[in-house]
């Protein structure tokens, strides 16, 4: 499942779903949660299991509501039968979150799942247990709205848009949970559509620090994301050179290309990098 750019779209808005299809995303997030008014979610079903019926060309997510409020076994219900590709899970608190979710399912199939993994100051300390159900999860995101809210920060980013230090640790936390657990590491959003240059640059960082994906809330930033998660045609050229040293050389632990010594991490990155192109 190649997730560089998922696209969030309300659940409540089906005259959308088509455009947000349609935008060049890898995948939709169909949202229940936060996009959708309380007095909505009865209808947002509706929609969203209407719109998972019909013939469709791209990966759809559904985002229920979080596990500590009385919406999700009702989501579970409704769109289960619908056969989403994927569960988007907020306020997700570890393994055991992912547990509970399944339970909820009162023994229906449940997709693969990707949490957002640090919305909740606990969720924090939970992140290495993903591991547990790695064979459960589509990849592991986090938030940067609620954690500030719960624990009264008055913003999380900078001027520039970079992450204040809390927020910054929250985010490195999951990447490198995601990474533990052998699943995609998914950047969370970026709130400002009108500020081109500062998103592409995040975007750059993102794919930088090792994210494999991002979120997007509006069409217009699903280019960026897909443009910047994927290899350029030098970092394929470099990638294919390192490999190529390696195959010829196998007993070698260290090997010089282009005047510079490359070992067995540089080996693992174009790797990597091949995986991405493809």
């Amino acid at each position: 499942m190649k997730l560089r750019s998922l696209l969030f779209v309300p659940g409540d808005r089906p005259e959308r779903f088509g455009k947000a299809a349609a935008s060049g995303a890898d995948a939709i997030i169909l949202d229940l949660e936060d996009s959708v008014a309380p007095e909505r979610k009865a209808f947002g079903r509706d929609a969203i299991v209407e719109w998972l019926a019909s013939p469709r060309d791209c990966i759809a997510f559904v985002r229920v509501n979080p596990l500590d409020g009385d919406h999700t076994r009702a989501d579970l219900a409704a769109i289960l039968p619908a056969a989403p590709d994927g569960i988007m899970l907020p306020k997700a608190e570890g393994a055991a979150s992912i547990h509970a979710l399944i339970s909820l399912a009162d023994g229906a199939k449940v997709p693969s799942i990707l949490p957002i993994a640090t919305e909740t100051p606990s969720a924090i300390f939970e992140l290495g247990t993903f591991r547990q159900v790695k064979d459960r999860l589509a990849g592991l995101t986090w938030g940067a709205e609620d954690l500030p809210a719960s624990v009264g920060a008055i913003t999380a980013r900078e001027e520039d848009g970079r992450y204040t230090a809390p927020f910054e640790l929250a985010r490195s936390l999951t990447l490198f949970a995601a990474h533990a657990a052998g699943v995609p590491a998914i950047d969370t959003v970026f709130p400002r559509i009108d500020a081109t240059h500062e998103f592409s640059a995040h975007v750059g960082r993102a794919r930088r620090d090792g994210f494999t994906g991002m979120m997007a809330i509006h069409p217009v930033q699903v280019g960026t994301i897909n443009e910047g998660f994927t290899p350029t045609v030098e970092e394929i050229a470099r990638a294919r050179a390192v490999i190529e040293a390696f195959e010829t050389n196998p007993g070698a632990g260290v090997l010089k290309l282009d005047g510079k010594m490359i070992d067995r991490p540089h080996l693992v990155q174009a790797q990597r990098v091949m995986a991405a192109a493809e």
